[in-house]
């Protein structure tokens, strides 16, 4: 299979009021392909995951400058519609975070506001298929009209998953989303990523070094809002180019 870059990140600031998190980030993703972005607390991954599908537009203070490139279109200029671009690149969180709805609701709410199905039996046809992308449905059918929030926790993030691919998105960001998990719930969800990746982009944040070494095919390592190194997943873990990178491996850095 060849290559296709999806996502090019180039000279990337970002700046909260006048104190930078984020310093002249260049990475490129590649379609179909698990990233991972690794490092210690406070380094920058979950900033630099919300630019990808313009979270911090939301947050007042923050300023960005550089380019992040989506299919070649700078999602950062004045005429691309954020709104259009969530539908786009899809976020499930850190914390479960299903809308005090029934489970169908839940899915069904995207699909509804982006009017994508235009008939009630398109859709069941949309709730059911993202459900059982998410490895859900089978667990949820009986009850698919009681609130979503009824679901154990590693129910609830795989809902929030369905939730996301249920508007039809070519790229799910992932922050931390088995932090919150017991090992059977991240187990269940790192599999999901597995079945997903053939067909969606993911960029996740970890804090596990041994999930990133288990789901992803590419690894970027950030210290202090600097991208350290990034490259193949097994040549990071295995051998690192920077002093950095091989430190917080070996747990010099937390």
């Amino acid at each position: 299979m060849t290559e296709k870059l999806k996502i090019s990140i180039k000279n990337l600031n970002v700046f909260y009021a006048n104190k930078q998190a984020l310093y002249d980030i260049n990475l490129n993703i590649m379609e179909r392909e698990v990233t991972s972005l690794i490092g210690p607390s406070g380094c920058g991954k979950s900033t630099l995951l919300k630019c990808l599908n313009r979270m911090n537009d939301l947050i007042d203070i923050c300023s960005i400058n550089g380019q992040i490139m989506i299919d070649g279109t700078n999602i950062n200029d004045s005429d691309q519609d954020p709104v259009l671009l969530r539908s786009k690149v899809g976020m499930v969180f850190q914390k479960p975070n299903p809308f005090p709805k029934s489970i169908y609701d839940n899915v069904a709410y995207g699909p509804k506001l982006h009017g994508i199905a235009q008939s009630k039996d398109e859709l069941d046809s949309i709730v059911i298929k993202s459900l059982s992308r998410a490895g859900l449905y089978e667990e949820v059918k009986s009850r698919l009209f009681e609130p979503g929030t009824g679901l154990s926790g590693g129910q609830q993030q795989r809902l929030c998953i369905a939730r996301a691919l249920a508007v039809g998105p070519e790229i799910i960001l992932m922050d931390e989303p088995c932090s919150a998990l017991d090992p059977i719930a991240t187990a269940k969800i790192e599999e999901l990523i597995e079945e997903l990746k053939t067909k969606y982009t993911i960029v996740i944040v970890t804090h596990s070094m041994q999930q990133a070494a288990r789901v992803s095919d590419r690894t970027a390592y950030m210290h202090m809002g600097e991208l350290v190194e990034s490259g193949f997943t097994k040549n990071i873990f295995s051998n690192p180019q920077h002093q950095k990178t091989q430190d917080y491996i070996t747990g010099r850095i937390g």
